[in-house]
């Protein structure tokens, strides 16, 4: 094949990816971008936007058997409701054929070439990709690393047909009986929650003695006690040993060395993922490793000159819309703007039941920095709005310096509280501090309600509760 040359080269077209190559040939940069599977990555084909599709079905059919049981307070009824997840899952496909396809439309409109393959290193400005028909080698004045990560595997526990990743989780045709999930992280409390309201006898196995050891206890307990009306057994302070002899059950040990045989027709193993650094030539170059991902400064810039890296295989948080951001950054450094990474407000959001937001600092996060804080929360339980989508739970809470009032963290917890992340992460964006957010006018009836009464309740006055 006859060589291509062009100013930028993103190897990977996954979040980061594919809007660095899209900003970039907004701007004039001539831009070609490598992918061995479908444009989007984990997050639109086998992560974010799947899962989230499968979850609301889910939630979908709880409500819809709880009526059939005649547990609605409003006074639906249904009859004999029942779910064909072939069905399920061929609705979900349909969605992120259509989201791949946008992307592939969007990079063709910002003049972006795309080639198919697997891309390799040959140095630092020379990449050759294996495509279908053959070899086609690629020189770039500039290269963006995006080739994300993948999901850890147990030793004891490898992938098979019994044993899945959150990939073959997503992709099954029937609802298990019985599934056992290992791992009471955000992706294994999410697909195990949605599983159990598909009718799944779940089981989850947890290492540690808390779940969803990121977020705080006061976060976590609402999603705790929805586990619990579920019916999921949380098995806390466990680790797993492997299959049994015959393969049908999870074999576990408790921190009292008590054995666990848990019987599971699917295993559901989501320990954490890991970054993609070996398959594309990583020994070819002088890259400076930060433990066990690529080395960046807040420019995105490896050790190399002009070679850069975003998303998942830089570091934590690997968040699809930390990568978009850094590759939108990245994109516009390499046409000449001037451009630095700022990550305080990031958003983290889990798509439990209830949901989980948290920006900025934690109480805890902020004590142990030194600060003297103020602390504002509101329950969604004295909210109107809340009440009307009887979704009562959780909470919205503010973290502030004592001194000038300046916003430091927003977190809450509730039905669909996913949908109030940009208000916080706009409120610490731009030095909100407390007099702003509750001088703000929200809607009435909203949740965001929540979000105002929090503030006014660190300053002293809430006038709700």
């Amino acid at each position: 094949m006859k060589e291509i040359t062009c100013k930028l080269l993103v190897i990977g077209a996954g979040p980061g990816g594919y809007v660095c190559a899209i900003r970039a040939g907004q701007l004039g940069v001539d831009t070609v971008i490598v992918e061995m599977a479908k444009p989007g990555g984990t997050c639109l084909n086998i992560g974010c936007i799947p899962s989230k599709a499968i979850i609301h079905a889910a939630d979908d059919f709880a409500k819809t058997v709880a009526m059939a049981a005649g547990k609605n307070a409003m006074g639906i009824k249904a009859d004999n409701p029942a779910i064909d997840l072939a069905k399920t899952m061929a609705w979900k496909d349909g969605i992120t054929v259509r989201l791949t396809l946008g992307v592939a439309g969007l990079l063709k409109k910002a003049g972006v070439k795309i080639v198919v393959g697997r891309a390799k290193f040959r140095d630092g400005k020379t990449v050759a990709v294996e495509t279908e028909t053959g070899e086609q080698v690629i020189r770039a004045e500039n290269v963006v690393i995006a080739t994300g990560s993948a999901p850890v595997e147990l030793p004891m526990l490898p992938f098979g047909e019994k044993v899945v990743s959150s990939t073959g989780a997503l992709s099954l045709t029937e609802v298990p009986a019985r599934l056992a999930v290992v791992g009471a992280g955000y992706i294994g409390l999410e697909l195990g929650l949605a599983f159990a309201k598909l009718g799944s006898k779940v089981t989850i196995v947890e290492a540690l003695d808390r779940i969803l050891p990121l977020y705080d206890t006061q976060l976590t307990q609402p999603v705790a006690r929805r586990l619990a009306a579920l019916g999921v057994e949380v098995l806390l302070g466990t680790k797993v040993k492997g299959l049994s002899s015959n393969g049908e059950a999870l074999l576990a040990e408790t921190g009292s060395g008590e054995e666990k045989r848990i019987a599971a027709d699917k295993i559901l193993v989501t320990v954490g993922r890991k970054p993609v650094t070996e398959g594309w030539g990583r020994e070819e170059l002088e890259l400076d490793m930060d433990g066990r991902f690529l080395r960046i400064d807040e420019q995105c810039r490896t050790s190399m000159r002009g070679i850069y890296a975003v998303g998942d295989v830089t570091g934590e948080p690997m968040l699809a819309h930390r990568a978009m951001a850094q590759g939108e950054m990245v994109a516009e450094i390499v046409s000449g703007k001037r451009r630095s990474w700022d990550k305080r407000a990031i958003p983290a959001v889990c798509f439990t039941d209830p949901e989980i937001v948290s920006v900025g600092m934690s109480p805890d996060e902020a004590r142990a920095a030194g600060r003297e804080i103020k602390i504002g929360q509101f329950p969604f339980s004295a909210n109107g709005r809340a009440m009307t989508l009887s979704a009562e739970e959780g909470f919205v809470r503010v973290v502030a310096r004592a001194d000038n009032h300046l916003v430091l963290g927003i977190q809450g917890v509730g039905a669909g509280i996913s949908e109030l992340s940009a208000a916080f992460s706009l409120a610490i964006e731009m030095g909100a501090r407390l007099e702003d957010i509750a001088g703000t006018i929200h809607a009435h009836p909203t949740q965001s309600e929540a979000f105002a009464e929090s503030a006014l309740k660190a300053l002293g006055h809430a006038l709700h509760i």
